[in-house]
């Protein structure tokens, strides 16, 4: 049994798949990396199949086929990451010396975007900064998780937005999480279209407006999609 596995969710992702595969295969050798792929249009299925384990195929939405991975893989831990992420050369041996305490029970890595202008690496170190402070992640930080955490959740909750952060909150609840120093790289492309204060305020917006308990059939309409 491999000790880790990656899932990673895709939909029309062929420009992005292969380098973040590439950097997985070497931040996580001898782990088991899932490509759950969402019905893509595009090469994403043919350009990932040589480089990872398995490519299966899920509804669409980022919460489904993160669950059909979990239940495809067979590590005694999880870590999800997105398909225009690329993770560190120590990804695996982070991951595994934050899970050598018994009492953590998951973790998220901090971020930077992809871009070194003076606005994104502000963006990344807030980002980083929030989370660390408030113990929860976002999908694009590399999500972690013991198994037997994730199964006793009960996986995502499948909602069509903000998954992430609800099962965050909820994994902060059942024990310690480790916020990891290391740092994934993830695409800036939606900051680039939009604007870096149009996304800032959407972001925040989605966010506040998930907490207060607008259902997010409703904010998903806010959040559209970049691909």
């Amino acid at each position: 049994m491999k000790t880790l596995s990656v899932i990673v969710p895709m939909l029309n992702e062929a420009a992005a798949i292969a380098s973040t595969l590439r950097a997985l295969r070497r931040g996580a050798p001898d782990a088991e990396i899932v490509v759950v792929d969402g019905g893509s249009i595009d090469a994403g299925v043919a350009i990932a199949q040589p480089l990872c384990d398995t490519v299966i195929g899920a509804s669409r939405g980022r919460a489904h086929q993160m669950n059909a991975g979990a239940r495809e893989s067979h590590g005694g831990a999880l870590v999800f990451v997105h398909a225009d992420t690329l993770v560190p050369s120590t990804f695996a041996a982070d991951i595994a010396s934050a899970l050598s305490d018994p009492a953590v029970v998951g973790g998220r890595f901090d971020v930077k975007l992809d871009s070194s202008a003076i606005p994104y690496r502000i963006i990344g170190a807030m980002i980083s900064l929030r989370s660390r402070i408030s113990r929860t992640g976002t999908g694009d930080q590399a999500i972690f998780v013991r198994r037997d955490v994730f199964d006793r959740l009960g996986g995502f909750p499948e909602l069509e937005l903000c998954e992430d952060l609800e099962f965050a909150r909820r994994l902060k609840r059942s024990g310690r999480v480790a916020c990891l120093r290391a740092r994934v790289t993830t695409s800036a492309r939606r900051w680039n279209r939009d604007g870096v204060l149009r996304t800032i305020v959407r972001m925040w917006l989605i966010r506040a407006m998930y907490l207060m308990g607008v259902a997010p059939a409703r904010l998903k309409r806010i959040y559209s999609d970049t691909r």
